[in-house]
């Protein structure tokens, strides 16, 4: 198995996440989703990063995933002249921040991803910056790529002002995007952003399921996720090479809420959906059950909350028990 993982490193300054802690600066972005990828993996899979990092920190990137097991840090990463992406986070609670980035690298373009997608079996995207490739060359990799595609959409949800504050912003074009992705994962803010024309936002999870995207994941917080699900779907991601056995009866959904493990009520929700999608994908592209592959993902998001940024998070995945 050679899966791609898209998204952007992104080096966190992030305040107000501890009571009295002082300001702490380390790698995040798409960092815990590799972290989490390279725990979850059996083994003999290889993670391929699809990244590009800007030249002030390219060393120190491919240092970090080069320590993790499992990485092939040759094929897809491309270190540009632009800053790397910086971003302030402050906390409001466990759960709310505010977000503030600096810097920038630039698009994947589809000549550039098409000759390093074409060796991976499947694609984990995450949109960390939300600006990692546009709607066209989503279009094209769907197009052109026959393994299934998991994305949090994450960061496609947030604007930027010249201040470089993100702020929430509706998602042009939503039929199209969600089109792209075979799964597709949000919280539940996200989907009531996405939603927002509709009565209610489970009705409109319920319709925009079917032939082109599988299932609807939805994080929520310390209440743990749900996903809607079209029926009749092929059991294993990998089946989805066959895209016209997609659904075997049109039309229907099956749903489910699964509660995340009883933990501390503090600790650092940083990388928690990155986490999790991370872990989900992998489970479900080894074989498991939507309904286990998303407990074990709130398994390991639960974790994460006890941890600290990115580093050392796949060895604390791996081997710590939850406590």
């Amino acid at each position: 198995m050679q899966l791609g993982v898209i998204g952007t490193m992104v080096w966190d300054r992030i305040e107000a996440r501890d009571a009295g802690a002082p300001v702490i600066e380390e790698w995040g972005g798409i960092a815990y989703a590799l972290a989490a990828a390279a725990a979850a993996r059996p083994d003999g899979w290889d993670i391929v990063p699809i990244m590009k990092v800007g030249n002030d920190l390219a060393e120190q990137a491919v240092l970090f995933c080069a320590g993790l097991p499992g990485l092939d840090v040759g094929t897809g990463i491309r270190r540009v002249a632009e800053r790397n992406n910086r971003v302030e986070l402050r906390y409001r609670d466990l759960e709310r921040r505010c977000e503030r980035m600096s810097g920038g690298v630039p698009p994947w373009t589809w000549p550039e991803l098409e000759p390093i997608v074409r060796g991976t079996d499947a694609l984990y995207i995450n949109f960390i910056s939300g600006f990692e490739l546009d709607l066209e060359t989503a279009t094209a990799l769907r197009a052109a790529y026959d393994g299934p595609i998991y994305c949090d959409l994450h960061s496609i949800f947030l604007g930027i002002e010249a201040s470089g504050l993100r702020t929430p912003r509706a998602l042009p074009a939503w039929a199209d995007w969600l089109r792209c992705f075979d799964f597709v994962q949000m919280n539940e803010e996200e989907l009531t952003l996405l939603s927002s024309s509709w009565p209610d936002p489970w009705r409109f999870a319920a319709n925009v399921v079917g032939p082109d995207l599988r299932a609807l994941l939805v994080t929520l917080g310390s209440r743990g996720a749900c996903y809607v699900a079209a029926s009749g779907v092929a059991p294993s991601p990998l089946d989805l090479r066959e895209r016209s056995a997609h659904i075997v009866s049109p039309g229907g959904v099956t749903s489910r809420k699964l509660s995340a493990a009883a933990g501390p009520q503090t600790g650092d929700p940083t990388g928690c959906g990155d986490v999790f999608g991370a872990t989900c994908f992998c489970a479900l592209l080894a074989g498991a059950s939507l309904d286990d592959a998303l407990q074990r993902a709130l398994d390991a998001a639960a974790i994460n909350v006890l941890h600290r940024g990115a580093t050392g998070l796949h060895d604390r995945l791996r081997g710590s028990p939850l406590s």
